[in-house]
């Protein structure tokens, strides 16, 4: 019997995993802030108390995410992207491209049967290019990200933002809001402003399917939905999209534990 976890630390949301014999057992996630050490401390602190071990029970730990090297009881570190594929793997084995939508990028990611890395792109960095484009837009309209899908999905006329940058779109959407507009269709729009970014990385990059979506930004079924419009695709959604990198440390973590696997899927 294998127990490893696996830790990413990502800028705004740092997200645990712990897994036994590469099945999902427990899960944790908390606002990252300024100190990425007291997260980590706290997802293990709460990894183990949900799964009712100790740190001795575990056989191996992997973090990543851009706070990694603040996860000082890891044994070993991986790159997210990495990660990203490995965890995506796990759950649809059949998938070739992964879409990352996280807070500050958006990652697409082309892997093997494996699950083994061969090619990826990242948007730019500004915001507008992942999920914090939402959250801004949806503090304007001063409502929860979590009832942000459900907004936009009341939409009638989708505004299209004239913009790509974050910052302008926050302000565009405060001039439309005192003209008049719905908070519906400012919702809807903002979706369909991000899906264009993503599905213009996708196709520069010529990225094959069968398609899945990850990270925080599946957690929002009306971007899925714009997303498809414009691949013109169906994407599949993992159970627990938001946890599917640290998943992939945590599935790194226990095959790094079994030396005859670990020689298998080194990539």
């Amino acid at each position: 019997m294998t127990w490893a976890m696996g830790i990413d630390i990502g800028s705004a949301y740092s997200k645990g995993v712990i897994i036994k014999n590469f099945e999902f057992v427990a899960s944790y996630i908390v606002i990252s802030g300024a100190n990425y050490r007291a997260s980590a401390d706290t997802i293990r602190t709460e990894l183990l108390r949900k799964a009712n071990l100790i740190q001795k029970d575990l056989a191996n730990i992997v973090a990543t995410g851009c706070g990694a090297d603040n996860v000082y009881f890891a044994s070993q570190k991986a790159s997210d992207i990495v990660c990203t594929a490995r965890g995506i793997n796990n759950v649809f084995p059949q998938v070739r491209t992964v879409i990352d939508v996280a807070s500050q990028s958006t990652r697409v990611i082309r892997l093997n049967g494996e699950g083994i890395v061969t090619n990826f792109t990242v948007s730019e960095k500004c915001a507008a290019g992942g999920g914090r484009f939402i959250e801004v837009i949806a503090n304007v309209l001063r409502v929860s990200v979590n009832d942000f899908s459900s907004l936009a999905a009341k939409s009638k006329n989708p505004i299209t933002f004239g913009t790509g940058c974050a910052v302008f779109g926050e302000s565009e959407a405060i001039t439309r809001i005192s003209e008049g507009t719905s908070k519906e269709d400012i919702a809807a729009g903002a979706n369909k402003a991000l899906a264009s970014k993503i599905s213009a990385l996708v196709k520069k990059t010529k990225l094959e399917e069968p398609y899945a979506i990850c990270g925080g930004g599946a957690l929002n079924n009306t971007l899925i939905k714009a997303i498809e419009d414009e691949l013109n695709t169906k994407l599949l959604t993992p159970p627990h999209p938001q946890f599917i990198t640290a998943l992939g440390a945590a599935i790194i973590a226990a095959t790094s534990a079994i030396p005859e696997l670990s020689k298998e899927t080194q990539s």
